[in-house]
């Protein structure tokens, strides 16, 4: 037997599977989709790789090297996805292998141990330098030793002789938690006998009898009987010396919690909107055929009541569903409404998990124990099998789009995920993309529209602030006096507010006022980002931070101060303006520890806190009744960035915040604050008008030839040296050109609208086509040599429909 096998070696990918033969042993067990290890190159490396097809003996030319083991005794891949990454990879310019890790929890990627191998004993028990690494092993960890200049010499003399040599282990990291589990071994007739019998003193023993009484006859985690009875270790071992219980260890599994519990809920009413919608997307589960709907519903309209009710169904009706949310700040409230409605069934899985709950929610779903999968992204990929219905809530956010390799969006997924298991694919939003909505214009996917909301409440009523008018009367530059307004009638009445500024951190950057020196990243071409909490100055970029200067670095004035304004920034302000005001904030700081953003929900929605000031974060997802109030205090962040889909993304984002206000019995107003009051996207989100929105912006696009009129690719190219950047950038858009179809447009190279990124220099082409007969396959082939360019210490990515151009 052979097996084709995809091999990590990331030094030198290739989508072309190598051929192993199967030893006699593995035969009978092993199967495509399970990882193995390989010996690669002609040093033997041991290296894992994922088995794609196994076939008969075909009697090669040249002897073919045998797997060396197996990391599973079950397959971790489906059919089904092994192919699905064949197309991904071929669709989206990656390699297979980076598809094929992607689908599977972090803990299951395969981490590498560099060792030094004994070949000849004699030799290398000569080295006097070399006794205590060696001594008796045959094998030792790189990693686990520390070498000092002789007896890393003494290793190179010793390697260049073949007395040493280099191996590698491959560790497999994925482990199941085990715990230490009891089970009752006699009757409860024979317990309740024997607590009868107990001293008057043995309360601790008494106390485990009656529970023992009250259990089922199966092994229970002993850390559980703890809680609920407290009694202690030497408790549990004296029980088991009598014979009263058994003690084992059994697998538990590692499952999210949520801060506070979670309250089964029932399906509501729906109104005649939504009942038409749902017998729609109803009617078309467990058929032979695949459809896809863009249920475009204004903010509060219900569009999850109906995600649940479609998911209900499908449930009934023996398939499994999948719901994929934006960010994982929308999960804790999304997740609390899934598993209110289907309690254990539902898996949860995103990035805010650890490895060991990520891995255990993944399992749950691959032995079919969840029936459910909600998630960010990646989950898109969970081994689900007979799928009836996939719903992508808030399908528009550009968080579906993966940045780094591999490069896919969740949405493509999803419709090739439906299309295998004749599933019916559910693309929400108040506020679709240009591209969903063009596509159920063309009738290529159906439109269902809620024009109203799902409440007797109305939209919001919107008013915009001329920023330069207030600022010129002498006004505050972050708070208006009709905002400042808004928020004290709010606190009066003890309502909520919502402020969203999309900035985090406490200043934009700090600026020298004696020489204009503003502190700049040593590895990108960013200025610094201020904190004011940590006293650190920060790249948002890569991470670099270094301590606030208490003078300028450039001329030596004590003269350094704050420009603009981040969110750590705005609360001091806030709760200047009104101390007695109970103000959260929610950005990525306040949000970077395991379960801070369930628990600033949570308060929120208790009423705990009469503010919620936040980033972007905020701004899609939250239903909170009490919050009558959104204020955005700069709404054109969005607007200044080099894309051309800024003003979607401001429409976008002004409507989504919008929705939050007034979702309830209490009347809703939102405050934009805007330098550019005129602006089509800011007007349109006044009006709470899609429509007016989609029609102007579409014709904008077809002007400017670009989605959903074009396709486009970015590719991307990266060196240490900017000539270096430039040279290659130019050789790649010359060898395109002759690929390049008539209607096919090439921009650039140009340097990046960010020039320097992480001690890299980057120029980019941009190119729109509409027939990529020849443009693609040489994508495809440049693929290939972009690893070649890895040599000259350059990087090349190639993007398909990217949602950046930074």
């Amino acid at each position: 037997m052979e097996a084709q096998i995809v091999v990590d070696v990331p030094t030198m990918q290739t989508n072309q599977p190598y051929t192993y033969h199967v030893a006699e042993r593995f035969e009978t067990v092993i199967e495509p989709g399970m990882r193995v290890i390989v010996p690669f190159g002609r040093g033997n490396r041991q290296v894992q790789g994922f088995v794609i097809r196994l076939m008969d003996d075909d009697s090669h030319q040249h002897e073919l090297k045998d797997i060396t083991d197996l990391v599973d005794l079950d397959a971790v891949l489906t059919d089904e996805l092994l192919i699905l990454a064949d197309w991904l990879a071929k669709r989206n310019f990656a390699f297979s292998i980076s598809i094929l890790q992607a689908m599977l929890p972090n803990v299951m990627r395969a981490k590498y141990h560099k060792t030094m191998q004994v070949v000849d004993r004699k030799r290398v028990m000569a080295e006097p330098d070399l006794l205590t690494i060696f001594n008796d092993f045959d094998e030792v960890d790189e990693e686990q030793v520390s070498l000092s200049k002789e007896q890393l010499t003494g290793i190179h003399k010793l390697l260049k002789q073949g007395a040493l040599k280099i191996g590698y282990q491959v560790q497999n990291r994925a482990r199941a938690k085990r715990v230490l589990a009891v089970k009752p071994l006699k009757t409860p007739k024979e317990l309740a006998q024997l607590r009868q019998i107990l001293r008057p003193n043995a309360r601790q023993q008494a106390c485990l009898l009656t529970y023992l009484m009250q259990a089922k006859d199966e092994f229970v985690p002993q850390h559980l009987v703890v809680e609920q009875t407290g009694v202690s270790q030497a408790t549990f071992k004296a029980a088991q010396a009598h014979g009263w219980i058994d003690r084992q260890m059994m697998e538990e599994y590692r499952l999210p919690k949520l801060t506070t519990p979670i309250e089964t809920t029932r399906p509501l009413v729906l109104n005649q909107q939504q009942q038409a919608a749902y017998d729609q997307l109803s009617g078309t589960l467990g058929t032979t055929t695949s459809d896809t709907f863009l249920l475009e519903g204004i903010t509060g309209s219900g569009k999850t009541e109906i995600y649940l009710q479609v998911m209900a169904k499908a449930i009934e009706q023996g398939q499994t569903a999948m719901m994929l949310v934006p960010e994982i700040t929308l999960t804790p409230q999304m997740v609390r409404r899934v598993k209110g409605r289907f309690g254990q069934t539902v898996a949860v899985l995103h990035s805010g998990l650890s490895d060991g709950e990520r891995y255990d929610e993944w399992r749950r779903v691959k032995r079919g124990e969840a029936k459910v999968v909600v998630g960010a992204r990646s989950a898109v990929f969970a081994p689900l099998t007979n799928i009836g219905v996939i719903i992508i809530d808030e399908e528009h956010d550009a968080s579906y789009k993966q940045e780094d390799n591999p490069r896919y969006h969740a949405r493509d997924v999803a419709r090739w995920r439906a299309d295998w298991h004749h599933a019916t694919l559910i693309l929400g939003s108040a506020t679709p993309s240009l591209e969903s909505r063009a596509r159920a214009q063309k009738g290529i996917y159906q439109l269902l529209q809620l024009t109203e909301r799902a409440l007797t409440s109305s939209l919001p009523s919107v008013s915009i602030v001329d920023m330069r008018t207030t600022i010129k009367n002498g006004g505050d530059d972050l708070f208006s006096p009709e905002l400042l307004a808004g928020i004290q009638e709010r606190l009066t009445k003890q309502e909520q507010s919502v402020l969203m500024l999309n900035r985090r951190g406490y200043a934009n950057y700090l600026n020298c006022q004696a020489c204009g020196y503003k502190p700049t990243c040593v590895n990108c071409d960013l200025v610094l980002t201020l904190h004011a909490a940590q006293h650190e100055l920060v790249c948002h970029y890569c991470g670099y931070h270094i301590p606030v200067p208490p003078v300028c670095p450039n001329c030596g004035a004590p003269r350094l101060r704050p420009f603009g304004t981040g969110t750590e920034k705005a609360e001091e302000r806030l709760q200047a303006l009104f101390p007695d005001a109970r103000i959260l904030r929610m950005d990525f700081d306040t949000t970077r520890k395991k379960g801070a953003v369930d628990k600033l929900l949570t308060t929120f929605g208790k009423g705990q806190a009469d503010i919620l000031l936040g980033t972007q974060m905020i701004a899609k997802g939250l239903d909170f009744p009490a919050v009558t109030l959104v204020g955005v205090l700069n709404a054109d962040t969005s607007l200044a960035l080099p894309d051309f889909r800024a003003a979607e993304r401001t429409f976008q984002l002004l409507a989504q915040v919008a929705g939050r206000a007034g979702r309830a019995d209490k009347p809703g107003q939102v405050i934009i604050q805007t330098f550019n009051p005129d602006h089509y996207a800011i007007q349109y989100a006044k009006h709470h008008d899609y429509e007016g929105f989609y029609q102007q912006e579409m014709q904008l696009r077809h002007t400017w030839q670009y989605s959903p009129f074009f396709f486009t690719i970015q590719l991307k190219i990266g060196h240490e040296k900017q000539a270096e950047a430039a040279k290659i950038a130019y050789q790649l858009a010359d060898w395109l050109k002759p690929y390049l179809g008539p209607q096919t447009v090439m921009l650039g190279p140009s340097a990046g609208s960010v020039a320097r990124l992480k001690n890299k220099y980057y120029f980019r082409i941009v190119i729109k086509y509409r027939d990529g007969k020849t443009l693609l396959p040489a994508l495809s082939e440049l693929m290939q040599t972009g690893q070649e360019l890895q040599r000259q210490h350059a990087t090349l990515t190639i993007d398909r429909d990217p949602m950046t151009f930074v």
